[in-house]
């Protein structure tokens, strides 16, 4: 049997918490619409905000990585560099001590020694300026993760004392001596192209880990952000079908209060 109550409007009740509850669910909606977030607050999604919150970490890890990565390959191209000037000034010093070693030179060796010593100093001096004075260890934090993050080696001196050719000289006491003497550093010189030549591989040999570290240092950040973005931003065709829902509910909610709101007072019709 029906009961008619003007005290307590059921109807009217059942509405107005199916209207709030729509209206929480459009206002949601809206909210994700307008940012782009799934996520906006962590009781949209306690446990995703955490997974999406460690791979944003990661994507700022791994970004500050490649640009590590970029500033030692700035590094070493100057080291690079250096090597190759230094290379040229071997050559040159190669080509004083052949002339020096001929018998049949006419010239002065003395001149030629001159210029191999300011070829010498000039050489300590680029090695000085590139940080090749003294060999050490080079490495660049390049990753996320507690181990393999790192790329790295051993970069060796350049200097004339570690090419051995400090102590070369293309004059002596005699023209014998001195052809002894431009021969003596001609051997030295060869020397001296071979380390130099080693340590251009440890640098060349950084450049390229650098090189790779970067490349896959942009793939994983491109994943991560992919992984991420999955967890963390909002279907917008699912919220736009979602927003149209919510909006009908609400209109329909609301002309459902005003029809229960309109049952209660009809009741009074049968007191007159």
């Amino acid at each position: 049997m029906a009961s008619f109550s003007v005290v307590s409007n059921i109807a009217s009740v059942n509405a107005q918490a199916n209207l709030a509850l729509n209206s929480v669910g459009l206002n949601r909606t809206l909210n994700r619409l307008s940012s782009g977030f799934r996520i906006n607050y962590s009781g949209d999604d306690a446990a995703g905000l955490a997974v999406a919150n460690g791979y944003r970490t990661d994507v700022a890890v791994l970004n500050q990585g490649i640009r590590n990565a970029n500033d030692g390959l700035s590094t070493l191209q100057i080291k690079d560099g250096a090597l190759n000037n230094i290379s040229t000034l071997l050559d040159r010093l190669s080509t004083l001590a052949t002339q020096a070693a001929s018998d049949a030179f006419t010239g002065s060796r003395t001149t030629l020694n001159d210029e191999a010593k300011a070829i010498l100093t000039e050489i300590d001096r680029e090695a000085n300026v590139a940080g090749l004075a003294t060999s050490g260890s080079f490495s660049v934090f390049v990753s996320t993760g507690s181990s393999n993050n790192t790329v790295g080696g051993s970069i060796g001196a350049v200097t004339t004392s570690a090419l051995g050719i400090s102590s070369i000289a293309l004059t002596g006491a005699t023209s014998t001596a001195a052809v002894v003497a431009a021969k003596s550093a001609i051997d030295l010189l060869k020397s001296a192209v071979a380390t130099l030549g080693g340590v251009q591989a440890q640098v060349g040999t950084l450049e390229n880990s650098l090189q790779y570290a970067v490349a896959l240092g942009q793939s994983q950040v491109v994943n991560t952000k992919a992984a991420e973005s999955r967890i963390r931003d909002a279907n917008i065709a699912e919220e736009s079908a979602n927003m149209t829902r919510y909006t009908i509910l609400n209109q329909s909610g609301i002309a459902s209060l005003a029809q229960a709101n309109q049952q209660s007072s009809s009741v009074l019709s049968l007191l007159r």
